[in-house]
């Protein structure tokens, strides 16, 4: 049985933060739902949303650096890593975690930029989300503003 890879393009990098990103979303895959979304949404608090751009460059600097992550079964882990990558650059793409659409049903975690599915060979209408954490900007305070 093969299993499938992702060839990194010219944009992928390798570094400490990206190492670091991995590191922890192995740990965090570890989570259980509720408090893996309740950590995410934490994260996402005051990103801007990612660019397809910036959170493809994010998905193959991933998965060249972490065998895990670029294998079949590591969507979870890797879609986390994305996510906090691009937030280390002050983003956030719209993490999903959910089920195929037709059978066979399988779980399946992946990130969205601009309505786009990042690093996925499927379509957006083949998967279901059932948890989503998408950006979420700051909101002015009131009482800092100037009158």
């Amino acid at each position: 049985m093969s299993t499938e890879m992702t060839m990194p393009g010219q944009g992928a990098r390798r570094g400490v933060r990206v190492r670091a990103a991995v590191g922890v979303a192995l740990l965090a895959a570890r989570l259980r739902p509720d408090r893996l979304r309740r950590l995410l949404a934490f994260l996402s608090r005051g990103a801007r949303p990612a660019s397809y751009a910036t959170a493809l460059t994010a998905y193959e600097s991933v998965v060249t650096t972490s065998r895990r992550c670029a294998g079949w079964y590591g969507c979870l882990p890797r879609s986390v890593a994305v996510a906090l990558l691009c937030r280390m650059s002050g983003t956030w793409p719209d993490w999903h975690a959910g089920v195929r659409a037709a059978p066979p049903f399988a779980p399946h975690a992946w990130v969205e930029a601009e309505h786009r599915l990042v690093g996925e060979r499927a379509t957006a209408d083949e998967y279901r989300p059932l948890i989503t954490v998408a950006a979420r900007p700051r909101r002015p305070d009131p009482s800092r503003t100037r009158r």
